[in-house]
């Protein structure tokens, strides 16, 4: 991997928590990723499934826990790959057994030989079996992932047991991140500020995206980061007005702005970062305009984030803040406000995303837009201005902490200000 070593006791107290969480007479079962087919005998770089990766640190593919809960004994079995010869001379070195149990603090370490009559013999005593799958309500995928294929096939074998839905326990473990976690995701930030900066001494009028995009890479990969958390947006122009625009193919004209939205994805957890820069390093007057009016929003935004509030509150708050400065900015007027209909209020033309969404091993890390902040959830704070008629689209978004007192911006040190752009663009 190119991450350095985590400790073990993140794995080991994860597992001691779900534990916890598990009625009596229980069996977890969790599959890792599948490997991805690209095309001919390719296959898309492996990256580990995250509720997996949360309870193990195991980052390789073909491996299954096993965790058993009766009465007050519990049991913990790891299943892996067992390497041969020709694995090693074709595609490289895999989990020894001392080496998977020095990385996750697992003891019983198996080969995937032994899966099934393990699993046999130990849903004879155990009644509840407990399985995961993806339960992102936006999130449909036409391809069936591992964990949701294996678990029809353990429910067809096993079909006189009585399954549950682990996604709901692991949820509430995943919202608070732990000190381990939180100094893995300030390592994802901080390679982000570098790469950011980076960007901020190299760009120049008639570049492609693609090649900003390129000084991105170059800075996460030196950095030891896995790559990018996210397809990274690159959106100069009237691209930046397109708020998923991924393809990062057009060139950066001298008077346009370029929006960013990237993050450094390190040891599976992920940054998440927007900016807006001038291409020629200088930012007109009606830009300056536009994204100070995001500026003042991003900062009174960020005290929202406190112990007690949600995400849908903020949104509330945000919203009505942003519809102050499109009327300071001239979209719309105060009588075009009390005019409009209700379903469809006008700063949505211009600002039609949510505000936050919480981040840890996943961009869209788990959690519901309902749930009560608490200290050691992180969350995005991401307010923006997009006006396509005047190719001008804004996007200020750090990473922000959760504590008992005030919120901690892990983004903080990442350039912001106009005059400190400006400054390190020259």
């Amino acid at each position: 991997m190119r991450y350095l070593p985590i400790t073990q006791n993140l794995f080991i107290e994860n597992r001691k928590r779900l534990i916890n969480k598990l009625p009596n007479n229980s069996v977890a079962i969790l599959f890792s990723n599948d490997q991805q087919p690209r095309n001919g005998d390719q296959y898309f770089p492996f990256r580990q499934q995250s509720d997996f990766f949360y309870l193990t640190g195991i980052d390789q593919e073909k491996s299954i826990l096993l965790i058993t809960k009766n009465g007050s004994k519990s049991k913990e079995n790891l299943f892996l790959l067992k390497t041969n010869e020709q694995i090693a001379i074709w595609e490289g070195h895999k989990y020894t057994k001392p080496e998977a149990k020095t990385t996750s603090g697992i003891k019983s370490i198996f080969w995937l030989d032994d899966f099934e009559i393990t699993l046999r013999e130990t849903l004879l005593s155990t009644n509840n079996i407990y399985l995961i799958q993806n339960e992102l309500p936006k999130f449909n995928p036409d391809v069936i992932d591992r964990n949701q294929r294996m678990g029809k096939k353990i429910r067809k074998q096993y079909p006189l047991n009585s399954y549950h839905r682990l996604a709901p326990l692991l949820t509430k473990l995943r919202l608070i991140k732990s000190a381990h976690e939180i100094e893995l995701l300030r390592i994802a930030c901080d390679i982000t500020n570098k790469a950011f900066r980076r960007v901020l001494a190299t760009i120049k009028p008639k570049m492609y995206e693609f090649e900003v995009q390129a000084e991105i890479e170059h800075e996460f990969t030196i950095n030891r980061a896995n790559g990018h958390g996210y397809a990274p947006i690159i959106a100069s122009g009237a691209n930046a007005c397109i708020l998923h625009y991924i393809e990062n193919d057009k060139q950066c004209k001298s008077g346009d702005l370029i929006l960013f939205d990237f993050g450094a994805e390190y040891a599976n957890y992920t940054a998440d970062m927007s900016r807006t820069i001038p291409v020629n390093g200088k930012y007109n007057n009606r830009q300056k305009e536009c994204y100070n009016a995001v500026l003042h929003v991003f900062k009174e935004a960020i005290k929202l984030y406190v112990p007690g509030n949600t995400i849908n509150k903020v949104n509330e708050e945000v919203n009505l803040m942003m519809e102050t400065e499109m009327i300071k900015l001239g979209l719309f007027t105060s009588a075009d406000v009390k005019n409009q209909d209700k379903e469809n209020p006008l700063f949505k033309k211009y600002f039609m995303h949510g505000t936050a969404h919480f981040l840890g091993l996943d961009v869209h890390d788990v959690g519901e837009k309902n749930i009560e902040f608490k200290a050691g959830m992180v969350l995005t704070c991401e307010p923006g201005i997009y006006i396509p008629d005047e190719h001008i689209g804004i996007r200020i978004e750090n990473d922000i902490l959760i504590t008992e007192e005030l919120p901690i911006d892990l983004m903080e040190d990442i350039p912001i200000e106009i005059d400190e752009i400006e400054k390190l663009m020259k």
